[in-house]
């Protein structure tokens, strides 16, 4: 009989750390749901972190690197919660899926997973190992549904919930694709114009020793420093996009960084309208689709702290955490952070004191995802008109500022 460490949170979302004596990982894991704990957390006393025996010899997975993309996470989850609603087993399930996967990293996970599973351990227990395709949300919402006895439904949520966050993304993701492609295609153009075309026409209005005006010699100063400047403006036009990336991808990467980015961000005119939207969307649909699954309300708030994607809301859910955790209602502290407007957090007091805390943030979700799709649609229809009178104006002043000179020529001859 051997002795583990464990840590939990209990009922009310108050952590718990304490001792159980089992026969093995599995069987202490079981002994601490009974009590009606959430495990987090198993160490076996004296060793390291508990794992449950296969009974026999791992194939092997292969190499393989990177991460399993979004996409092909939520196809299996639906997939698996199909077959699950159907009745069958999760190892039979996990079988299935794999032998219809393409070799990669997606088929040697699952086959690593069949074998955990086989050997003993859960489900959730399989996900965890496997980081490069299931995050913390993943993990603990299953775990929930197997505490539960619900699996089946919490796969299904989980599946509703991945391809709502994709259908989210793809939205803002689109709204950028048609303006970084105009706005692309237009530097293109211009540059063309200023190494080939501007100087030509130079070399004409020197041979004719004509006064330029104004336009026409900042026209020509600019295909100069194109063509000729330190470092030469192609090079500046070329690379400075990619430096500028790199720039903000180092920025980043601190969680300063992060966070004072994220705060100019959200205060940008027009586009911070839309982060906001976003990020309200995302964590209140994260937190009432781990609610709704029996996750501690402590534990859910942690996990869309991690998952929420920008920093200033993942600090406003820290603040409501450590609130809660003093025995205040999720709606006051969220309140004092000023990161939503007064209906969200109006409605969220509304469902605490009807018991229907999930509910009402799914509702908020779908509520902002819907704002947001309209926000999307009404800015890219903004943007086309703009980007048209942008690029037409250049090309005009390009045109007109070439042409100038040849008039003043013209009627120097005539």
């Amino acid at each position: 009989m051997a002795t583990f460490t464990y840590e939990a949170m209990n009922q009310a979302g108050q952590e718990v750390k304490d001792e159980i004596e089992a026969p093995s990982a599995e069987d202490a894991l079981a002994k601490i749901r009974n009590l009606g704990f959430f495990p987090t957390r198993l160490r076996e006393k004296g060793g390291t972190k508990a794992k449950a025996a296969t009974g026999g010899k791992k194939k092997s997975a292969g190499f393989s690197i990177g991460r399993v993309s979004t996409k092909q996470i939520t196809l299996f989850t639906r997939q698996l919660s199909t077959l699950q609603d159907a009745g069958l087993p999760i190892l039979r399930s996990l079988n299935i899926l794999q032998d219809q996967q393409k070799p990669g990293l997606m088929k040697n996970i699952l086959r690593t997973m069949a074998e955990d599973i086989e050997g003993g351990t859960t489900l959730s227990e399989a996900c965890g190992r496997q980081p490069k395709a299931f995050d913390r949300l993943y993990v603990n919402m299953v775990a929930a549904g197997e505490t539960g006895g619900v699996l089946d439904l919490i796969l299904q949520r989980l599946a509703d919930f991945m391809e709502k966050a994709q259908k989210l993304k793809r939205q803002v993701i689109g709204a950028m694709v048609y303006p970084a492609g105009v706005v692309t295609f237009s530097v293109v153009i211009v540059t063309g114009i200023m190494i080939v075309v501007i100087p030509k026409f130079k070399d004409i209005f020197m041979d004719f020793d004509v006064t330029l005006p104004g336009p026409t010699l900042f026209l020509m100063g600019a295909s100069d420093w194109v063509t000729q400047g330190m470092p030469p403006g192609w090079a500046v036009i070329l690379f400075g996009p990619l430096a500028i990336f790199m720039l903000f991808k180092l920025i980043r990467s601190s969680k300063g960084g992060r966070y004072t980015t994220d705060v100019i961000g959200v205060k940008v005119p027009i586009l911070g309208g839309l982060l906001r939207k976003s990020a309200i969307a995302r964590f209140t649909r994260t937190l009432g689709t781990l609610i709704s699954a029996g996750v501690p309300i402590l534990e859910a708030i942690n996990i869309t702290r991690d998952t929420v994607g920008n920093e200033v809301y993942a600090r406003a859910m820290q603040k409501c955490h450590d609130a809660i955790r003093e025995g205040e209602s999720f709606a006051a502290p969220l309140r004092q952070t000023n990161t939503c407007d007064g209906l969200v957090v109006n409605m969220i007091d509304v469902g605490e004191e009807t018991g229907e805390l999930d509910k009402m943030l799914l509702k908020i979700a779908d509520n902002f995802e819907e704002e947001l799709d309209v926000a999307v649609k009404s800015m890219t229809s903004l943007l086309e008109p703009v980007m048209i009178v942008g690029l037409g104006g250049a090309v005009g002043f390009i045109v007109v500022a070439l042409f100038m000179p040849l008039v003043e020529l013209i009627q120097a001859v005539t």
